[in-house]
């Protein structure tokens, strides 16, 4: 047994199947969205090469970089107004005493729930008649608003809807690191006359700055492949105000059998999303040094 252990090819037959669907499902199709970005394919017609025209077209349509604007729009709320709470409600729950357990629990839920269920339950909260938000709206006089139908109203209403359904999660993360804290540390800053404010950010914040730096990068790379709860809410609308690159993607690409411009449009969320996180990890993650307690 232990010779067999030593021999590396035993390590490699393990890992072989690993490599093999990795290939079929990642490294294959994503070659092959780089090389049909390339050319003009419905997907029935032999492809045929046409250059960087299917670029052209989406630097040239309003409608996509109206989907970038949005993309933009998702990520400064996830790390300027969801980050912030995270932090917020994840300090408050390692405060608690008794029910800990219960609270993490409660604030997870979202995180495992289908988009779709969670799309189709926000729907009805928006609802203009019977909708929660209405109802309350109306109960204090003011005029009930058209969440999901006003241009002005309907991608604030998915970013409320999608940072409720993530919040959860990153707080379940956050709240590990400030449980890792040793407990010396924070008596000692009780000692000294610190207060609970003074405490959490002089040196709790601090010291989960690293895993404040995952979250943030994990939003932005939600904030760019978000497509599933436009599509189940708004589906792009009104007029397209709430369309993404994903979505304009599925419209303009996939529904319109336009399999060259669409993965086109595939390799511009690729390239946008990989230059956004090198310049966070170039610019801000690196300068976070990593804690040892």
């Amino acid at each position: 047994m232990n010779k067999t252990l030593r021999n590396p090819w035993t390590y490699v037959l393990f890992m072989l199947p690993l490599f093999v669907l990795y290939a079929m499902f990642f490294i294959y199709p994503m070659i092959s969205a780089f090389a049909t970005g390339f050319m003009k394919w419905n997907g029935l017609t032999e492809p045929r090469f046409n250059g960087l025209t299917n670029f052209k077209h989406a630097f040239h349509d309003d409608k996509f970089w109206n989907a970038v604007l949005n993309n933009g729009k998702f990520i400064l709320f996830s790390v300027f107004v969801q980050v912030p709470i995270i932090i917020f409600f994840s300090l408050l729950i390692s405060n608690v005493k008794k029910l800990q357990g219960l609270y993490k629990t409660a604030v997870f839920i979202p995180s495992v729930m289908s988009t779709a269920v969670i799309g189709i339950l926000w729907s009805f909260i928006y609802e203009p008649d019977i909708g929660l938000f209405n109802l309350v709206l109306a109960k204090i006089g003011l005029h009930p608003v058209m969440w999901l139908s006003d241009t002005h109203w309907a991608m604030f209403s998915i970013l409320i809807t999608n940072a409720w359904q993530w919040t959860g999660f990153y707080i379940v993360m956050v709240l590990a690191a400030i449980l890792s804290i040793p407990r010396e540390i924070d008596e000692a800053a009780i000692v000294d006359g610190a207060s609970a404010f003074t405490r959490a950010t002089r040196i709790t914040v601090p010291l989960i700055m690293p895993i404040i730096s995952v979250v943030i990068m994990l939003s932005i790379a939600g904030a760019m492949k978000a497509a599933d709860i436009i599509i189940v809410m708004t589906d792009g609308g009104p007029g397209g105000v709430t369309d993404v690159m994903a979505t304009y993607l599925i419209k303009y690409g996939i529904t319109n059998a336009k399999y060259g411009y669409g993965n086109s449009i595939g390799v511009l969320i690729f390239v946008f999303s990989l230059i956004l996180t090198a310049l966070y990890q170039v610019l801000i993650a690196r300068r976070v040094e990593r804690v040892e307690y």
